[in-house]
């Protein structure tokens, strides 16, 4: 079936290879980029350790990772490969001096061929989603160990599987070891007919971040950039898709008249999306601004939209309750820990089923609430602003369950190094 997936792989670059031959004539560096043919000069000498990530949140999840083999591998270098363009900024700008970044190509044989032949890899370390056929049939023909880090099977992607099961189940059983974040999803490979042997569960990498608490001074420095005030009481709604915008909006404006120092910090998923949900908090009558429109006269305002890239993280950390998108939608639902490792009141939709351990483990804690619709979530809110004694309650219950089940990254490293320490490849 592999041999299947390049033909028809081969046959749609080989439709499109004028432009593919026009754009990297004409120095647009991202098409480069995907066939693999702005690979750094240097070339590699021992080999390296490969690590992928597809974008963002792979990367958030990767770090505390990298960071941890880099201490247990220092005589190796690594390679952090990344897909998505703010995937790679993110990746830049938190271990951009301490590791190699490179863009991932296009899963096509031919630059597959040539950066793995670049990274001369030792081992190679999947984090979370983002199979690559080719690539994996690639690493595992030169006997090149595969990992699976992170693993996790949506609803979704379990349904492709069990589609798709004669082309994905090959694949899968090419790694060497698949390390999943629960029981459940790894029972969802067991159901696909993965080889037993071949997983594990290990926990959420996620819980392994070290959480910076954020102290006076930085929280006085953010709050000056943002143009609050100390007394303001701010609710972070991060990681907003298309309709859970409105549903924040209109939740906000009936809080607004019972708490009047209330603001509201919404950062959009997609940052493209920012000006359409400044138009719609404008409409509603609310007085909104972008970040990226904030200057130094301190403009009065009660809807902050978030713009930028790779601030959420610390926002979060100004928050007295917060709210964690893609989960009023069904699209499965987003990080809790980066609010939770505050101290803050975590609120979420009903549609969590990519983080469902962690959904259920943060109301096992009591650390916040799952709300179904609007209404819950304007009821949640504030109950919470109401109640000092509640919010300073689920507030330290969301900090202990972001403390409390770490460890996944010990247990990922103990099982990678079962498998590859004293076995080094060289092709």
């Amino acid at each position: 079936m592999i041999l299947i997936y390049q033909i028809i792989y081969t046959i749609i670059v080989i439709s499109v290879s004028p432009f593919i031959l026009l754009s990297a004539i004409i120095g647009k560096n991202r098409i480069r980029q995907r066939f693999a043919l702005s690979l750094p000069s240097d070339s590699a000498g021992k080999p390296r350790i490969w690590i992928h990530a597809l974008s963002v949140g792979e990367v958030m999840s990767a770090l505390p990772l990298i960071e941890a083999i880099r201490l247990k591998y220092r005589d190796k270098e690594i390679v952090f490969t990344v897909t998505t363009i703010k995937g790679l900024e993110i990746a830049r700008k938190e271990i951009g001096d301490r590791v190699k970044i490179i863009p991932m190509p296009l899963d096509f044989w031919w630059s597959i061929q040539r950066i793995v032949s670049h990274i001369n890899p030792s081992f190679f370390i999947l984090v979370e989603t983002d199979i690559w056929p080719a690539l994996i049939t690639c690493l595992s023909d030169k006997k090149i160990k595969c990992f699976l880090v992170n693993g996790r099977i949506s609803p979704r992607t379990n349904k492709s599987y069990k589609k798709f099961l004669f082309f994905i189940k090959p694949v899968l059983n090419r790694f060497t070891l698949c390390m999943m974040q629960s029981g459940l999803d790894a029972g969802r490979l067991l159901e696909a007919g993965i080889d037993p042997d071949r997983i594990i569960t290990t926990g959420n990498i996620k819980f392994d971040r070290d959480w910076l608490p954020m102290q006076k001074e930085e929280r006085d420095t953010w709050l000056n950039k943002l143009s609050l005030d100390p007394d303001d009481d701010i609710w972070v709604a991060g990681s907003i898709h298309k309709d859970e915008d409105q549903i924040i909006l209109n939740v906000f404006s009936r809080l607004v008249p019972e708490f009047p120092r209330l603001r509201l910090i919404l950062a959009p998923r997609n940052i493209e999306e920012s000006d359409k949900i400044l138009k719609t908090s404008q409409e509603t009558g609310l007085k909104s601004i972008l970040k990226k429109d904030l200057k130094d006269n301190r403009l009065p305002y009660k809807v902050l939209i978030l713009n930028t890239i790779g601030e959420l993280g610390r926002i979060y950390g100004l928050a007295k309750v917060s709210f964690v998108g893609g989960s009023m939608v069904p699209l499965g639902g987003h990080n809790l820990l980066e609010p939770a490792s505050f101290g803050c009141p975590v609120l979420f939709g009903p549609h969590m089923h990519n983080f469902v351990l962690m959904s259920e483990l943060l109301l096992a804690e009591k650390g916040g609430f799952k709300v179904v619709n609007e209404e819950e979530l304007y009821a949640s809110v504030k109950m919470l602003l109401e109640d000092p004694r509640l919010l300073g309650i689920t507030g330290r219950s969301a900090k202990q369950f972001a403390d409390k089940h770490r460890g996944a990254i010990k247990e990922v490293l103990r099982s990678i190094g079962q498998h590859v320490d004293g076995a080094i490849v060289i092709l």
